[in-house]
């Protein structure tokens, strides 16, 4: 039995609201009249079930079948064959970067690629660019007048037993500032929101230094060695070279020169205003400025060490679906639904969806030129119906976007309860931009990650760039702030407390938004962006961004290695 038949039939039972067993989908598809019994067995099938099982199938074949072609047992029938090519065994591969990525997986339904990553350091690049590799449980050549046993039994959702572990997983979200939000953007929500970023921040770096508050460095002699944390208030070069850097505490402000020949001058670059940092150094003989001698961030320890699962599960990070755009993946993300029912995929419990589930409507110019689907709630009934392709015992969680339908600046709180009741396939758990998700003891911090082209764009190419966009959540841990620089182009919203504060260091950190691949340890944080859904846009054209499209990392959280799965 082809593929596209096997797929045809998954697809028709998902747009029902139905999972499927694996045998249960080789039944219909080996039957003398495929679409007459898959219309049996829906008819059969109770509106309120979840999945269609191979009992309900023989049920339906038991009682149209004549009395002596009837199974006997629940047994298979006896004439059933099974036909499979000669598998390859899956490739990995460590320095991606360096090779030609592969080519497309074939229209067919070949297994997705597979590649990976190795560790190399303190901050470990697990190369997220793709590297060559060839296509794994490929399954060609069923003939045509046997039952679908043969390709089916590979091609087919094998049948995922929602019991075998769920009884191991637990879940915890932190940070979810949902129904929380009391900014009114008064002056005084700006006093609380940057006040609680200082302290928090300020409270990781007061270890490291003998901080003097500035109006008691304002007394000191001249020539007093001095240290000073505060928030970054202002940046700029004097007539020689050297950067001049005003630090702002709970007290006042003070300025601070770092000289061109220093080596911590470079560190400048990669400064961002608002994000706290440290300094020591020596006051001026008139005592009317800081000669800066030592800086220091906030920062990732480097003796952090992960958590990790007790048992071998996996979970797979997404984000850009957007559905509703003309150049949504619609075949590529129904080959990844499809895969993840294979025996391959079965350790694969979580699934993590890091914002832009739809394409949205007015996001950006003319976009209504570039929407397969026009209406918003139409977008996320489309996207429901999708994620009603993934298998109903994988635990979902997923946060919003810039593109979805919800305020634009950040932390944006989960989506409302009418969105929420339209994207309700598996009962997916919805939160804050930002959370922090704990999957058995391995935490997740999940953002969308609009503050990345910030970033990139305010710092040098070496440190943060498009291509590899790992590196630039490797700045935002090192800050320990999510989007350390307010009023730029990043929206960011009052509140009481500071919600994009790195409180806690994360063992993953997870980011969609630029629509590029890319992963890496960073003082043993992995980082990831997932990249997207959608093939580039006429928009993206004009604005040069090459999408990294159709991709899946999959993350081992119990050892927190990677594999990336391309379906494109």
């Amino acid at each position: 039995m082809p593929q596209e038949a096997t797929a045809c039939i998954v697809g028709e039972l998902a747009s029902r609201g139905y999972n499927a067993e694996r045998e249960a989908v080789t039944l219909i598809a080996s039957a003398e009249d495929p679409d007459a019994t898959l219309a049996a067995v829906v008819d059969a099938t109770g509106a309120d079930a979840l999945k269609v099982t191979a009992e309900d199938v023989r049920a339906v074949q038991d009682a149209t079948a004549p009395r002596g072609e009837r199974s006997v047992g629940g047994e298979e029938p006896r004439d059933g064959t099974a036909t499979t090519a000669d598998e390859h065994p899956p490739v990995s591969t460590g320095d991606g970067r360096s090779q030609t990525r592969s080519s497309a997986s074939d229209s067919n339904g070949s297994s997705p690629v597979e590649t990976g990553g190795s560790e190399n350091g303190d901050e470990d690049v697990l190369d997220g660019a793709q590297g060559d590799a060839g296509t794994t449980g490929a399954v060609t050549g069923a003939a045509a007048d046997t039952p679908a046993e043969s390709a089916a039994d590979e091609l087919a959702p094998r049948e995922r037993s929602a019991d075998r572990s769920t009884d191991q997983r637990s879940v915890g979200v932190e940070n979810d500032m949902t129904g929380r939000s009391t900014g009114t953007g008064e002056y005084s929500d700006f006093v609380s929101v940057f006040r609680d970023r200082y302290d928090k921040l300020a409270s990781k770096l007061r270890g490291r230094v003998n901080h003097r508050p500035t109006d008691a460095i304002e007394s000191m002699a001249g020539g007093s060695e001095v240290a000073l944390v505060g928030m970054v208030n202002d940046i700029r070069s004097t007539a020689s070279g050297h950067w001049l850097v005003e630090l702002e505490d709970t007290k006042g402000t003070f300025p601070c020169l770092v000289m061109k020949d220093r080596n911590i001058a470079e560190l400048v670059d990669e400064l961002l205003y608002d994000e706290v940092i440290a300094i020591e150094g020596t006051l001026a003989d008139d005592a009317g400025i800081v000669f800066v001698d030592s800086m220091y961030f906030p920062d990732v320890p480097r003796t952090h060490e992960p958590s990790y699962a007790d048992r071998h599960v996996q979970a797979a990070l997404i984000s850009d679906v957007h559905v509703g755009s003309q150049e949504f993946m619609h075949e590529e993300w129904d080959a990844f639904a499809d895969w993840l029912y294979t025996e391959e995929a079965e350790a694969i419990e979580y699934l993590l969806i890091a914002g832009d589930m739809v394409e949205g409507v007015g996001v950006y110019p003319n976009q209504d030129e570039e929407l397969d689907v026009v209406d918003i709630y139409d977008q996320y009934e489309t996207f429901n119906e999708k994620l009603k392709q993934i298998p109903g015992d994988i635990d979902v969680t997923m946060i919003p976007g810039n593109h979805d339908a919800v305020r634009l600046a950040e932390p944006q709180p989960g989506f409302d309860e009418e969105l929420r009741n339209i994207m309700s396939a598996h009962d997916p758990r919805i939160v804050s931009n930002p959370s922090t998700v704990t999957l058995e003891g391995v935490s997740v911090l999940m953002y969308h990650g609009v503050s990345l082209d910030e970033v990139i764009a305010e710092t040098p190419e070496h440190t943060a760039s498009y291509e590899e966009p790992h590196k630039a959540m490797y700045q935002l841990l090192k800050k320990r702030h999510v989007a350390p620089q307010y009023g730029g182009h990043t929206r960011l919203a009052p509140e009481e407390k500071d919600y994009l504060v790195i409180e806690d260091v994360p063992d993953i950190f997870h980011t969609g938004h630029v629509h590029k691949l890319g992963f890496g340890k960073y003082h043993n944080v992995l980082a990831i962006n997932s990249g997207c859904w959608q093939r580039q846009t006429d928009f993206q054209k004009s604005v040069n961004i090459q999408p990294d499209a159709g991709y899946a990392p999959v993350v081992d959280l119990d050892t927190l290695d990677v594999t990336v799965r391309k379906f494109s």
